[in-house]
């Protein structure tokens, strides 16, 4: 696409009212954060202080009905204090780094803190640490230019605008940004990262049809956006003019975005002390856990890892502790679950803070060869407003959308009307017929970096009709 083309067609006016490029210091520098926190923690008074510091630079694109609505950028900056008085604390938060605004957020989270009630799981803060290397942080995408965003939004415009019968709506989202953690025990903390995220929906003008599609990654280079906009068009023709289905247990095969919206789920359930009180999945009968247990298909193995280049998530929990790669699920048995520094040191046991990222391995199975390995079976594009049912078997209701459709005989044979359904990650991985290769995500309800494959499993629990498109 040319910049003639390109600026003859879109509102200038849009791209202006946004920099160039990442304003200058947006993203704090290490040394300035760690400055900044010694120079916080020197004007404490309480027992323990603790600093973190966020700073950053959020760009954007939106579009809708074809046509391009806004285009911004915002530079984000928080310090939060939090003071401790024995057992006692309480935090403030302010965006004004001059030392008066600091005196005064130091001041604030003292005064709160002693008003606070005494916390009984109160944890000392952790002294120095050592943290895994992560680079998260890439220049392709600190580094674009209002133009580049709109450009990529082009590609669904233009052959929506095209087609004549199609509406695009998107939103191109990018963030440069950089966490420090410091206190009063000389523990420090540093990251940076960007990231880069694509979601676009198109609809049919008939109102009968509807496609998504979406992905992620701290490196812009590594979006396809012409590929993604074409998914998401061919999904719209193809979903046109659904036709209803008896709901029932189906095998199915999930795209990578709808295995995502459900399994990542699991990541939350498997804290310990949940496990340890008998409220969770992974509580054992008469007491215990089920560590050691197998739970899922043996070809499921599902880890967090910083390191992990499809991942690069940040290399520490929000307390500063450090996080390495934790293997969840290993060929289908439970290996461990999380431990905050609390109940860990109730129960003898060793810290591993909140896994920041979650990965399900995955396959060699193709979807197309998922699809033609089928004789009867729903194809899920992606799951929506998923909420909780039961804690104990991590049961889910929600709603399929943007693309489901009927396979008979090996092909797709038809558009239907969406599902609601009642169904559990731990069911799905026990249900495993196949497997794909992992990608990369476009998000989901609880955020954070996912990685998942595609899936084939049976007996998927569909439980009604939705008229919803």
């Amino acid at each position: 696409m040319s910049h003639s083309s390109y600026s003859s067609r879109e509102p200038k006016r849009l791209l202006e009212r946004a920099a160039a490029m990442m304003p200058d210091g947006a993203v704090m520098p290490r040394e300035q954060a760690q400055a900044l926190i010694e120079k916080v923690v020197k004007m404490s008074k309480a027992d323990e202080i603790a600093v973190n510091v966020n700073s950053g630079y959020q760009a954007d694109v939106r579009f809708a009905a074809n046509q391009m609505t806004t285009a911004g950028g915002v530079v984000n900056g928080t310090v939060t204090v939090q003071s401790t008085f024995g057992k006692k604390h309480a935090a403030a938060v302010t965006n004004d780094i001059s030392d008066e605004s600091l005196r005064r957020t130091v001041e604030q989270s003292e005064a709160l803190a002693k008003l606070s009630p005494d916390d009984p799981e109160t944890m000392p803060g952790l002294g120095p640490q050592t943290y895994l290397p992560v680079n998260g942080y890439f220049d392709s995408t600190a580094n674009l230019s209002p133009e580049d965003r709109a450009r990529a939004s082009l590609t669904a415009l233009e052959p929506a605008r095209r087609a004549g019968d199609l509406k695009a709506a998107g939103f191109i989202v990018v963030n440069a940004s950089a966490n420090a953690l410091g206190n009063s025990k000389g523990l420090f903390a540093y990251s940076r990262s960007t990231n880069a995220n694509y979601t676009l929906t198109v609809r049919t003008d008939d109102g009968t049809g509807s496609g998504w599609a979406g992905a992620e990654h701290p490196d812009w280079k590594q979006l396809d956006f012409a590929g993604l906009s074409a998914r998401a068009i061919d999904k719209a023709r193809l979903s046109r003019n659904p036709v209803a289905i008896e709901p029932g247990r189906y095998t199915v095969i999930l795209e990578p975005q709808a295995v995502g919206d459900l399994v990542q789920l699991m990541g939350f359930a498997l804290a310990a002390r949940a496990a340890d009180e008998g409220r969770s999945a992974f509580a054992k009968q008469g007491g215990g856990n089920k560590i050691g247990e197998k739970i899922v298909d043996s070809r499921v193995s599902i880890f967090s890892d910083p390191q992990d280049p499809q991942l690069l998530a940040q290399p520490y929990d929000g307390q500063g502790l450090p996080l390495s790669r934790q293997v969840w699920v290993e060929n289908g048995v439970l290996k461990q679950l999380f431990y905050s520094r609390f109940w860990a040191q109730k129960q003898s046991k060793q810290a591993t803070g909140f896994p920041s990222s979650i990965k399900l391995e995955g396959g060699t199975t193709s979807m197309d060869d998922m699809i033609k390995s089928t004789p009867r079976g729903v194809l899920v594009t992606r799951l929506w407003y998923l909420r909780p049912v039961d804690p104990r078997t991590i049961l889910f209701t929600g709603l399929t959308r943007d693309g489901t459709f009927l396979i008979e005989n090996g092909k797709i044979s038809k558009a239907i009307k969406n599902f609601r359904f009642n169904e559990s990650p731990l069911f799905l991985l026990s249900n495993l017929e196949a497997l794909g290769p992992a990608v990369r995500i476009g998000g989901t309800e609880q955020g954070g970096p996912v990685v998942m494959p595609p899936i084939k499993a049976k007996d998927f629990n569909f439980t009604s009709l939705s008229d919803a498109v």
